[in-house]
């Protein structure tokens, strides 16, 4: 009998052990990490205790990603709440701005609104600062958020120091094709902004800053 056959024969015998308890004795296997030799028992547990360090380790990773996505959510509420609060639609911008800024650590936070306004004495505010054409039409191809670094966009220049990493998240209302303006989050770190992170949480924090922006048209 080769390997193969013998392997194939304890597949087939599960009770192959069970009939013969005396081989977990005798019979003697390679260690997994050292080159003593132990018997087959031995090597069984040391499997089983492998298997086990992988499923803590998973369990654990598991609980601090939960732990990290309610901490989220609980600046996510916080951050809403202050958008529902507020009375005056033109304090609007700088609660979405600063909010995300001081509550998620972004270094840098800023916004563009165009159209026609809904609300008067906002033509010279800050967020209603010229945008040209290419910027808009980039932020209507935007059908989910960027995330990565600083291509030479356009609002990078919204922004007074350096920006390496940015995401850029189109405002719009519902499934409407065309954006009414763009939130700029913005880092002079090259990783805190990166393609490889998700954006489902960035077109969370979208649609919520549009909803509350939307009052501004």
């Amino acid at each position: 009998m080769d390997a193969n056959e013998v392997a194939q024969y304890l597949r087939e015998n599960h009770d192959f052990f069970d009939r013969h308890a005396e081989l977990f004795a005798i019979m003697k296997v390679p260690h997994p990490h050292e080159g003593r030799a132990v018997s087959l028992a031995e090597r069984q547990v040391l499997t089983l205790r492998e298997r086990t360090r992988s499923m803590e380790q998973r369990v654990s990773e598991l609980v601090r990603a939960a732990s990290e996505n309610e901490h989220i959510s609980d600046r996510l509420l916080l951050w809403s709440r202050s958008l529902l609060k507020a009375r005056d639609p033109l304090e609007l911008p700088g609660l979405v701005t600063a909010g995300l800024a001081e509550t998620f650590s972004v270094p840098d936070v800023t916004l563009r609104i165009w159209g026609e306004s809904g609300v008067e004495a906002d033509a010279q505010a800050p967020w209603r600062a010229e945008v040209s054409a290419d910027a808009k039409a980039f932020a209507n191809g935007l059908m989910s958020p960027y995330c990565g670094p600083n291509s030479g966009f356009e609002a990078a220049g919204w922004l007074e120091r350096e920006v390496r990493s940015m995401a850029l998240i189109p405002l719009r209302i519902g499934i409407a094709p065309e954006a009414f303006g763009l939130l700029v989050l913005a880092s002079p770190d090259a990783e805190r902004f990166t393609p490889s992170m998700g954006t489902a949480f960035l077109s969370r924090i979208g649609e919520l800053a549009s909803a509350a922006l939307s009052r501004l048209l």
